[in-house]
């Protein structure tokens, strides 16, 4: 977990606005903004948001196969490569 350096006013946000842009461009570090004293948002850039949102994407495709899983439904390993084949030979 990293650790929370970047913790700034909401004032500040409003008059560094362009510098913290640049600053999460240059180094990726998100932006802990707090209002009245207390944590209010978090500015990250959108590659870091878009690694995230990928992230998040997938653990929730495996939290379903997992649940089919439990569940009985699916195939074993080795029917599932026995189809792999069958498809392959039939590519061909």
């Amino acid at each position: 977990m990293q650790s929370i350096a970047n913790i700034k006013s909401i004032s500040y946000l409003k008059s560094h606005a362009a510098q913290i842009s640049d600053d999460l461009e240059m180094n990726g570090n998100p932006f802990f903004i707090t209002q009245n004293g207390e944590a209010s948002m978090v500015i990250e850039s959108v590659k870091q948001y878009q690694e995230k949102e990928a992230l998040l994407a997938a653990l929730k495709i495996i939290a379903l196969g997992e649940k089919d899983r439990l569940q009985g439904k699916g195939i074993s390993v080795a029917d599932s490569r026995a189809q792999l084949l069958v498809a392959r030979q039939s590519r061909k």
